[in-house]
């Protein structure tokens, strides 16, 4: 096959011109960020020098023009934070309350329906339990890592090891999973590990992903794989944080390992663990990667990501993914407060 380059100039000129835009962006952005602010300081620091060899006082930079100076780094901050998310939460919200195609007002017509079709309460169901298990057990297997492998002889590899599955992407880690959950037929040899198992155990090959509840919760447990070694990392270093005088005046108190870890070590990590806790709590929300690559949703296994996906962009319903976007946001506010909360207690205790 012969490589026309006439038929893909288009192609290319468009390349080009994405290129040319990135760099422009990028460019701009440093000079924003770097060579202005570093040009007002050695104008500063130039006239500073000249008035200190002078022998006159240090003038003081009224606070207007230090307002002036705030407002200015803080611009493109909050000129990304405008574009990127209140415009389109503004937006969505408003989509929210219009029929599929956006050319009328239906009210909470779409919110209704939410908690009224059977399909999308099941979708509803599934999200509850993804934030109820995966945040309790991803926390306790990462707690279970930490407090065996500290101080271990191999402990930095084992945590590398541990670790190493928060390096892979969601889509890759479902098709290494889905590699694991795969089925073929009885007189065929069986490819997924844990039909293999199954197997040689002398149990029938079952289709795993197939098995409403059951495919919800092996999906699951991706999930768990691959936040437990976020979790172990966390907790781990506010295990090394607790201070050593603590556990010595413990030790020689003559508690038992046990009583050292609820009396002593969990006491010392409760900060940790909320921060792991609602950390994962709004990333399990928002999961749709894992849903997606693993059964499509298909199977009684979607959630309320997957199906805003498919809402909006599949089935062309603009108002109910719109609907479930904003349920979505309005889930993520309270964890959010709550957390705000607590590193504000942090910070007054």
């Amino acid at each position: 096959m012969e490589f026309d380059f006439a038929e893909e100039q288009p192609k290319f000129l468009m390349l080009m011109y994405g290129l040319i835009a990135f760099v422009a962006v990028v460019g701009g952005l440093l000079l924003l960020l770097d060579v202005v602010p570093a040009w007002f300081a050695r104008r500063r620091e130039a006239r500073l020098v000249a008035v200190s060899a002078s022998g006159a006082p240090l003038p003081r930079r009224p606070k207007q023009r230090e307002g002036f100076f705030a407002l200015f780094f803080l611009l493109p901050t909050l000129l990304l934070l405008t574009v990127g998310l209140v415009v389109p939460a503004i937006r969505t919200t408003l989509l929210s309350f219009m029929n599929g195609n956006s050319t009328s007002w239906v009210g909470l017509r779409n919110y209704g329906w939410i908690f009224s079709e059977g399909t999308i309460v099941r979708v509803l169901i599934n999200s509850l339990v993804w934030v109820l298990l995966v945040p309790l057990v991803a926390t306790a297997f990462g707690l279970i890592y930490a407090v065996l492998v500290d101080k271990a002889r191999f402990e930095a590899v084992a945590k590398s090891l541990i670790f190493l599955p928060m390096a892979i992407s969601f889509v890759g880690a479902s098709i290494i999973w889905k590699f694991v959950y795969a089925y073929r037929g009885d007189e065929q040899e069986q490819i997924g590990l844990l039909n293999q198992i199954v197997v040689s155990l002398g149990g029938e090959p079952k289709q795993w992903l197939l098995e409403s509840p059951l495919n919800t919760l092996l999906l699951i447990v991706i999930m768990i794989w691959i936040q437990a070694g976020f979790a172990m990392v966390v907790l781990s270093a506010a295990i090394k944080a607790i201070p050593a005088d603590i556990v010595e005046a413990a030790r020689l108190d003559g508690v038992s390992p046990w009583q050292m870890f609820w009396q002593i070590t969990m006491p010392s990590i409760r900060p940790a663990l909320i921060v792991v806790v609602v950390t994962l709590s709004i990333g399990t929300l928002k999961v749709f990667d894992i849903v997606r690559t693993s059964t499509n949703g298909n199977y009684d296994t979607s959630v309320i990501a997957n199906e805003m996906y498919n809402q909006a962009f599949r089935y062309g319903e603009n108002g109910q993914g719109s609907a479930l976007a904003v349920l979505l946001f309005v889930l993520v506010i309270p964890i959010v407060i709550y957390q705000i909360r607590n590193l504000r207690q942090q910070r007054k205790g």
